[in-house]
């Protein structure tokens, strides 16, 4: 477990729920996917922890009661498997849930925390989703505090599975052409986006490029998806202040 920020007497306490592991690159350039979200979501007066759950660390009892809100990330596994690591994960999220701590999911975050709560994920129909996309935001039924939702949103999408049944009592709350559920929330304390308002450029052009090493995309693909990647910019800043609102309790 890695700890960033001041004494969390002063501020509140955050936990990342690694789901991937880093690759080289963004070890080097970024301090791994924990230093890609602290560095969209971190703020001052925060404490920061990791736990690397998809190599078996998960938090302690005691580790949850003093955790605020968790952070669900990316992966390279499907939130519709069942290794042993996926199991343990969907049993601490529904304990989460029943401890009503805020839980932001990631892509296969957004998934499993679908799942966890009694929702159903898979492939996707239509193939990879890669590049930036746009989602168009819905009214939502409460009525948000002095949040001001955009109509819609660039965000980076690199995902080939998507939620195909929402939990009960779950609403969407954005949608694109592509994609039926890109953004979903349960109650006021667990909320889901299939794309990724931590990634960068370079983040999802170095993700192209090892998915087309991988033989998981042809070349072709791959080099539409990088031309598809410069045609737009994702809204990190908007994004940035909606993930931290929810987390902070500002939101609804």
């Amino acid at each position: 477990m890695e700890l960033e920020g001041v004494s969390p007497a002063r501020g509140r306490r955050y936990a990342v729920l690694l789901c991937a592991e880093d690759s080289e690159h963004v070890k080097r350039k970024y301090g791994g996917y924990f230093g890609v979200f602290v560095s969209l979501l971190g703020e001052e007066g925060d404490a920061w922890a990791v736990y690397r759950v998809a190599a078996g660390e998960f938090p302690g009892e005691e580790e949850i009661r003093a955790v605020d809100g968790f952070v669900l990330t990316g992966s390279c596994n499907d939130a519709h498997g069942d290794d042993p690591w996926i199991r343990q994960l969907l049993g601490l999220l529904r304990r989460l849930v029943e401890m009503k701590k805020k839980i932001l999911g990631v892509c296969f975050g957004h998934q499993i925390l679908c799942r966890a709560l009694g929702g159903k994920t898979g492939r996707s129909a239509t193939g990879w989703d890669i590049g930036v996309t746009t989602i168009e935001m819905l009214p939502p039924s409460k009525q948000l505090s002095s949040f001001k939702l955009p109509a819609s949103l660039q965000v980076i999408e690199c995902h080939q599975d998507e939620v195909t049944e929402l939990p009960l009592k779950a609403e969407v709350m954005g949608k694109s052409g592509k994609t039926g559920v890109e953004m979903f929330r349960y109650g006021e304390h667990a909320m889901g986006i299939q794309g990724h308002p931590e990634y960068t450029k370079d983040i999802l052009l170095h993700l192209i490029e090892r998915l087309e090493a991988k033989k998981c995309i042809t070349a072709e693909y791959a080099e539409a998806m990088r031309a598809r990647a410069a045609e737009g910019e994702p809204d990190r800043e908007a994004w940035r202040k909606l993930c931290t609102s929810f987390l902070k309790g500002s939101l609804w």
